[in-house]
């Protein structure tokens, strides 16, 4: 399991306060883990890029493993907290598709989309060798394709989306469009190229 921030207050020893901020360095520690992957990321590069010594390192986390984990969880929460403002700001549900699609393309080029999506790496990276990796990439890509079902059935509501419409496999079609972003942003594309995608991922909702 994750280090959460009171364990972490809890091995830095009893009236003495925490040694550094654990999401600001689990925030750097993801940039690590996107941009190398999980087995060529080092303890080295780790200690560097969070700005803490070995020591410190270890009062708040077990092992690389531990790290990874915990920044995983940390990848998802922020996503889903930079997502769901622009979801939210749209009236319809076919709008709120459209937002969460731009949201994606937008974070697909450039030196954002070189650095690539953790769940997508570690999909290929881990989810064969370790069962907790598995578990929390199986639980984000599920969360979100039920994201994209629930838009989707909205818009159904709404009046945005055709009722003939098949919620569960276009939100999966959908799922895919917008992983595939995210793999063929990492190999590097630029702006429009990106953005060009959205428009006929819609058509599925027409």
């Amino acid at each position: 399991m994750p280090v959460t921030q009171q364990q972490v207050a809890k091995r830095t020893g009893p009236g003495r306060p925490r040694e550094f901020d654990v999401e600001a360095a689990l925030d750097r520690a993801i940039q690590v883990f996107r941009e190398r992957g999980y087995h060529a990321a080092s303890i080295g590069d780790l200690c560097a890029a969070m700005q803490l010594t070995t020591g410190s390192l270890y009062k708040a986390f077990p092992d690389k493993r531990a790290i990874f984990l915990a920044a995983f969880d940390r990848y998802i929460d922020r996503r889903h907290a930079r997502l769901q403002p622009r979801v939210d700001a749209e009236h319809n549900g076919f709008d709120k598709i459209r937002a969460l699609l731009r949201y994606y393309a937008e974070t697909s080029y450039g030196s954002e989309g070189k650095q690539g999506c953790l769940v997508v790496g570690s999909a290929v990276e881990l989810s064969t060798l370790d069962a907790a990796a598995a578990a929390r990439v199986t639980a984000a890509l599920r969360q979100f394709e039920t994201l994209l079902r629930g838009l989707i059935r909205l818009g159904q509501a709404d009046g945005s989306v055709p009722a003939r419409i098949d919620a569960k496999a276009t939100a999966r079609t959908l799922l895919c469009i917008l992983q595939g972003m995210r793999v063929i942003g990492k190999a590097g594309r630029i702006r429009v190229e990106i953005l060009s995608t959205v428009e006929p991922a819609l058509q599925l909702l027409v």
